[in-house]
């Protein structure tokens, strides 16, 4: 198995469940990001609000910290259940 192959989303039906579920992990947690750095932006025109929007661009950062976490994360998974099907075929019959 490759990482970051494209053809990996489709090896089994396991492989395109995983692929969704984190597709839609990465993308809640984009645009989780884009939005706590859009009310930010909009915080600093309001000196009282500064000190949350300060809070809103860490919290933004860390979710764009977090998004490439999760494709490295389904790349992991994926090897994990392709490790599993090699040594299930080695043991066959």
């Amino acid at each position: 198995m490759t990482f970051f192959d494209p053809g990996n989303r489709r090896k089994t039906e396991q492989h395109k469940r995983i692929y969704a579920a984190y597709e839609l992990a990465f993308t809640f947690i984009e645009f989780a990001a884009g939005l706590l750095f859009l009310v930010g932006s909009f915080m600093f025109f309001y000196k009282s609000l500064e000190n949350a929007a300060i809070w809103c661009f860490v919290v933004g950062s860390a979710c764009f910290v977090v998004g490439p976490g999760l494709k490295l994360a389904r790349e992991v998974h994926y090897a994990a259940i392709g490790d599993v099907n090699d040594l299930a075929e080695r043991a066959g019959p």
